[in-house]
């Protein structure tokens, strides 16, 4: 019963952001919803943490010109930018606040877990598929992810050929064949020009509806209801301060950041990994008992960061869409 509501719920969630500009996506994510409840389990670390992140790379990978990719690739101070702030700006930002916290009542192991949250890398996934539907950078988007998993996750506890291994095959495997692909077949990509942004809508529908199954199937977290709602408000407040912070920062004059690139920067700097990140909590707090309750706020802040992005997506995209129409009238000037 919990699986349907959460089904209904996350379909009638999409259903506003996106059915105007793709209504055949009623059905795509109705039939997710119902078969993810009908069919039982679908083994969501195999058919999400792989099958379903190696599908956004390769959709990225038929929809993104090479000269984009090598572009991105290139575009260091937006790199720097990213990963500074991220695994820099963020923890240390986290820490100071949690100094605070600790004086009040709130579930001391739940701030511990509040802090590992800050010390998480970006995900290979969520940050991708948003920055693709407010149409900015996504090949900066792209390589700031997997650079970014890549780096914090091959400096921790978690095993490096196995951090490695699972960022060629989801990745970069992923991405490469859908270059390939893209040459062979890239006259009829223009031709017909398939719906690269409804596509990974639907994957992240099936990555939100799977987050929350298993957000809410430990029957291991005795949890206050305080520090629950105390949690959630901060997380959702942490989020949009930093996405806001981003987002200053990105348009300062001096900053020769474009718009697109802006958008990769907000998503990418304040979204953090749960695949990388429930493994990474395990290695690091093996034999706590306490582990499911630092394990918490991770497993919110994910769902959150998803759930907020797509409510901002449309503010976003008309954000972008005017700045860019002003940075061309300024140069037809």
């Amino acid at each position: 019963m919990i699986r349907f509501s959460l089904g209904i719920f996350l379909s009638v969630l999409i259903y506003f952001d996106v059915m105007y500009a793709y209504p055949y996506l009623f059905a795509c994510s109705s039939l997710c919803s119902l078969c993810l409840y009908f069919l039982g389990p679908l083994k969501p670390e195999i058919t999400i943490t792989y099958i379903a992140v190696s599908a956004i790379f390769f959709n990225s990978g038929l929809s993104l010109k090479t000269e984009e990719l090598t572009s991105a690739l290139m575009h260091v101070k937006l790199h720097l930018f990213v990963q500074i702030f991220t695994l820099v700006f963020f923890p240390t930002a986290i820490w100071l606040f949690l100094q605070l916290l600790s004086i009040t009542p709130i579930n001391e192991w739940l701030l511990k877990g509040l802090q590992t949250v800050g010390c998480m890398p970006p995900p290979v996934s969520s940050a991708v598929i948003l920055t693709k539907a407010v149409g900015g950078n996504e090949a900066a988007a792209i390589f700031n992810s997997a650079f970014g998993s890549f780096l914090l996750g091959s400096s921790s506890s978690v095993p490096f050929t196995s951090i490695f291994s699972q960022l060629f095959m989801t990745v970069v495997v992923p991405l490469i064949i859908g270059q390939i692909v893209r040459r062979y077949i890239k006259d009829w990509l223009e031709r017909k020009k398939p719906p690269f942004g409804a596509i990974s809508s639907c994957v992240l529908l099936m990555i939100i509806y799977t987050t929350f199954c298993d957000t809410f199937a430990n029957p291991n977290i005795d949890l206050d209801k305080f520090s629950l709602i105390i949690i959630v408000f901060i997380i959702f407040s942490v989020q949009m301060s930093f996405m806001f912070l981003t987002f200053l920062f990105s348009t300062r004059n001096n900053s020769s950041f474009t718009p697109a690139d802006t958008v990769a920067i907000i998503f990418c700097s304040t979204h953090k990994s749960l695949t990388l990140g429930i493994p990474m909590l395990k290695i690091v707090f093996a034999g706590y008992e306490h582990l499911s309750l630092i394990s918490v706020p991770l497993l919110i802040y994910h769902p959150a960061q998803i759930l907020l992005g797509s409510l901002l997506v449309p503010t976003i995209k008309s954000w972008m869409v005017s700045r860019q129409k002003v940075r061309i009238a300024g140069f037809d000037l």
